[in-house]
């Protein structure tokens, strides 16, 4: 069976690695465009993910019998609609369903539509209006400003002050770019403990995954820029067994029913991201989507075949299947470029990737990795390498990360100490 999975970063090394790993039914993988490291396990194909002609003219010339999408922008720009209506079979929410991520105002006015618990925000069309909006509404507390449509993790900034907000609306549009920012979304900022949790959907019947938690922040103790993601950790204690329940009943299913009243019934892969308030369970955000790096930990827990998982999404067969995940915990360690996340430096070599030994229990996934000309490991992005591991408890899990990642090395390599505590 030829499978292609469509991205570049350390979520699409995962996913490959899983399809090969895990299962007996013989796969060909395919991975556009990839990266050095996906290179070493499946074929790289030199298409990128937002040029959807060259990837529908590649399916079909290879005879692909199934793609997987990683990313966002490829969802939002539609290629599930582009393959569906070439009779190819891909796994992915359409351009309707894909507006969950594409449009934070769209994504949140749903929520209200639904009854979904989430923030309270407002919506202007300028910066004036956004200053207004804050002065009347926000003035006593803190707020989020976030750009309307796809920013690269670039869209959303928290302020504590009201003149850190107007800092921020001032700025959003040259941090996050002028088509994202047609419009400002203002939300109420929440305090709590934030958690993710990620479902596969055929549209009919889901399938929960783990919890999950990512740590934003570039620095330890929460310090630093935003990032797309310094590490994340997988384990059930995150939300006990009375809460997920809660999720599925206020949340999961409101938002899986909604699509379908609407006339866009989600299948792919769910990423629902909560803030756990003193006030119970909100909303953040949808992505439409695996996350970068919750994939990486969440595919070290994995028992059931990933291929079986999707082409049950593919066929609506979702429900008949069982999906097993392996008890215990796992955790990720990203491993960042010099610079990061304002400007990676990229060329610097990177040494001690032969002294990991790779199991069942310890992966590193690339993300940002290229070759130089002796075939040497360089670093070509912000976040360059993923290390990710599995333990019976989350303390074994981060000992066996923590001791992989000292045992690789590059010029300014950035990580935090504190994943998972």
């Amino acid at each position: 069976m030829k499978v292609l999975i469509i991205g570049s970063g350390g979520r699409e090394h995962a996913i490959c690695d899983a399809l090969i790993r895990i299962g007996k039914l013989p796969i060909q993988v395919f991975c556009a465009d990839g990266n050095a490291g996906i290179s070493s396990i499946a074929k790289t194909v030199p298409v990128k993910s937002d040029d959807l002609d060259g990837l529908l003219d590649f399916a079909r010339a290879t005879g692909i019998d199934l793609t997987f999408v990683g990313g966002e922008t490829a969802l939002v720009s539609g290629i599930v609609d582009r393959f569906t209506h070439a009779g190819l079979r891909i796994v992915g929410p359409n351009s309707d369903a894909a507006r969950l991520e594409g449009s934070k105002i769209f994504s949140k006015k749903f929520m209200v539509r639904h009854g979904i618990p989430t923030a309270h925000f407002e919506v202007a069309s300028s910066v004036a209006e956004a200053e207004e909006i804050l002065r009347h509404e926000f003035a006593d507390g803190g707020s989020v400003i976030k750009a309307d449509g796809l920013a690269g993790g670039k869209g959303v900034i928290v302020c504590g002050t009201l003149d850190e907000a107007f800092r921020a609306v001032e700025t959003l549009e040259s941090i996050a770019g002028k088509q994202a920012c047609n419009q400002i979304l203002i939300e109420e900022r929440l305090e709590g403990r934030e958690v993710s949790l990620l479902l596969f959907t055929d549209g009919k019947d889901f399938r929960l995954m783990p919890p999950v938690r990512d740590h934003k922040r570039l620095s330890d103790g929460d310090a630093g820029p935003n990032t797309g993601g310094m590490g994340t950790v997988c384990s059930d204690q995150l939300i006990d067994g009375s809460m997920i329940q809660l999720l599925e009943e206020s949340v999961v299913k409101p938002t899986l029913a909604g699509a379908s009243a609407e006339g866009f019934p989600f299948k792919g892969v769910l990423f629902i991201g909560l803030m756990m308030t003193p006030k119970g369970p909100m909303v953040l955000e949808y992505n439409v989507r695996f996350g970068d790096p919750e994939t990486q930990s969440l595919m070290m827990r994995l028992e059931t075949p990933l291929i079986d998982i999707l082409r049950a999404i593919d066929g609506e067969a979702l429900g008949e299947l069982k999906v097993i995940w392996r008890k215990g915990a796992s955790a990720t360690v990203v491993l960042a470029a010099h610079g990061y996340p304002h400007s990676p430096r990229k060329g610097d070599s990177i040494d001690g990737l032969e002294s990991v030994e790779q199991t069942s229990d310890l992966r590193v996934f690339h993300a940002g990795t290229g070759l130089d000309g002796q075939g040497d490991f360089v670093t070509t992005g912000g976040r360059v390498l993923g290390v990710s591991s599995f333990g019976s408890d989350l303390d074994e899990a981060l000992a066996r990360a923590y001791e992989a990642a000292g045992k690789i090395r590059f010029d300014g390599m950035q990580y935090r100490k504190d994943i998972g505590r």
